[in-house]
């Protein structure tokens, strides 16, 4: 099939376009407000954008209140802009009820960590406080706003760009001095009102000369395609 966004063509019960991009990290931010009120939300278009010096980002949609009038940001973009501060928390599957209960529109003055029943942790390097449960929390820097056009006529996405200048890890976190993904299961978003986490992970070196080798965990080589892998390695090797 083939369809064009702008038009909508897709003839599905559902726009697909979400789920052909995937799994998607979710960015669970905290922001402080000039009034000192701390707000909490998850936003599951997010990610790294650069990493020396390391760049985040999360996109939040904003709706147009009325005729002429400008569009209105979610609390997070707001407060990001207004501190210049913000923490991207890790969601975890064990945090998978807290994600999900802290995504509620409710009121500005409504502390969503103690909605939740999470801990606030002092930051080193910014203001707002992160989320204590979460194995990873990056304190950023607030760099830009980059605004997106959007195809409703009273929407627009704010995409906020942030560097990160100080970063926590839980040692529960580490297995030999690195992150353990399978132990910490990262949340991420799918299509659709689906989700997924990670429980399994495989190692594959890049191709640099002779140390590289195609699918370099035996379970690979149970792998349907492993031959095939195989042969175009040789070829490669040989010149050919």
């Amino acid at each position: 099939m083939f369809f064009e966004p702008r038009k909508d063509n897709h003839g599905l019960p559902y726009n697909p376009f979400k789920a052909c991009v995937v799994p998607r990290p979710i960015g669970w931010i905290t922001t402080l407000s000039h009034a000192g009120l701390v707000n909490l939300a998850p936003f599951s278009i997010s990610n790294q954008l650069a990493y020396d010096p390391p760049f985040v980002f999360f996109s939040g949609s904003g709706a147009i209140d009325g005729e002429g009038s400008e569009p209105r940001r979610k609390d997070s973009v707001v407060n990001a802009e207004d501190t210049g501060e913000f923490v991207y928390n890790m969601a975890t599957y064990e945090l998978r009820n807290e994600v999900n209960l802290s995504s509620k529109h409710v009121p500005p003055d409504v502390d969503e960590l103690e909605m939740c029943g999470l801990t606030p942790a002092s930051c080193n390097l910014v203001k707002c406080p992160r989320v204590l449960e979460s194995p990873i929390n990056l304190e950023c820097k607030h760099h830009s706003t980059l605004t997106l056009p959007s195809n409703s006529p009273k929407g627009v996405h704010h995409v906020v760009i942030g560097e990160v200048v100080g970063i926590h890890i839980n040692e529960e976190a580490l297995t030999e001095g690195k992150v353990d993904w399978v132990k910490i299961q990262p949340l991420a978003r799918m299509g659709y009102m689906d989700y997924t986490h990670i429980t399994k992970v495989f190692t594959m070196a890049g191709p640099k000369g002779e140390e590289f080798r195609p699918g370099q965990i035996g379970e690979h080589k149970d792998s349907k395609h492993w031959n095939r892998v195989e042969e175009e390695w040789d070829k490669f090797k040989n010149g050919k």
